[in-house]
């Protein structure tokens, strides 16, 4: 119940017109990845596969975030076939529709209607077979295999200005050392909007090629 109370907490946050947002509470689950190298507050990770709950909202970034977030507490709240209520996990990531690319092709800022995709993580105790289904139409529950990141790490309230520049600096990190990206940003977020903005914990993570 306290996990669902500062859930709770945060929507009404975000309803109230908070820009920067995220996940419940520090003590909650985060995904576990093997660090293969780093530099400075640059790191390149390698995830194993998850699971994730998804929402595809429109809008622009901010409204979007809270909409999709939103949608997909409603359904670890309870709103499944069985009434199940899922535990919080952290970050919670966004991501513009459509930016999956080619592997050989350049990075790009392109977006299909101003879509995206909102996404919590599941609890690493369940499967896609234990995993209770949506009763909304408007959640998706995915397996995501594994992957390698390069992922920025950076306090603030997670503007959009400040999400191009980590961005940017990211780009240039994999054009420095020969990574070849094939996603575009996702932006993960692990702190509340209540929690100062020096003290939150906020990423801009790019897919790259394991070679």
């Amino acid at each position: 119940m306290k996990k669902r109370w500062i859930a709770l907490a945060a929507i009404g946050a975000l309803a109230a017109g908070t820009v920067s947002w995220g996940a419940a509470a520090n003590d909650v689950e985060q995904p576990e990845y093997k660090i293969v190298s780093s530099q400075d507050n640059i790191e390149i990770r390698e995830y194993g596969e998850m699971i994730v709950a998804e929402a595809t909202v429109t809008g622009n970034r901010d409204s979007a975030m809270s909409k999709g977030f939103r949608t997909i507490a409603d359904y670890i709240f309870g709103n499944n076939v069985s009434s199940e209520e899922i535990a919080m996990t952290s970050p919670v990531t966004q991501k513009a529709v459509g930016q999956e690319i080619a592997m050989t092709a350049p990075v790009t800022q392109t977006k299909t209607d101003n879509a995206w995709q909102v996404r919590f993580i599941m609890p690493s105790e369940y499967t896609m077979d234990t995993l209770p289904k949506p009763v909304n139409p408007d959640v998706e529950l995915k397996m995501i295999p594994s992957r390698r990141f390069a992922a920025i790490r950076f306090s603030g309230r997670g503007g959009m200005e400040m999400m191009q520049q980590r961005t940017a600096e990211l780009q240039t990190f994999l054009d420095t050392n020969g990574l070849t990206a094939v996603s575009d940003p996702t932006y993960a977020f692990y702190d509340g909007p209540w929690v100062p903005g020096p003290f939150r914990r906020n990423e801009v993570m790019i897919e790259v090629t394991s070679e």
